[in-house]
């Protein structure tokens, strides 16, 4: 999973968002996070990717998941 370019765009108010992040974390998951709410560039970034302001929204290279898809993630990442 080397060099797998993988960001997760959260708010400090969703659930689904902690959710998401604990779960890249437990399976060992290197990340980045960017909180949407107190980043304007992240914010930007995401609106420019999806169209919206929906999160989290997870980025796997170039593969974008909008929302915790756990079952799109694993296949993702080769992971179970």
């Amino acid at each position: 999973m080397a060099n797998r370019q993988i960001t997760v765009y959260w708010s400090s108010t969703g659930q689904s968002c902690y959710a998401a992040r604990e779960f890249l974390s437990s399976h060992g998951i290197d990340f980045t996070a960017k909180n949407v709410v107190d980043d304007t560039v992240a914010r930007e970034e995401l609106i420019a990717r999806t169209g919206r302001m929906a999160v989290p929204v997870i980025t796997v290279d170039d593969e974008v998941v909008v929302g915790f898809d756990r079952g799109r993630l694993q296949r993702l990442l080769g992971i179970r």
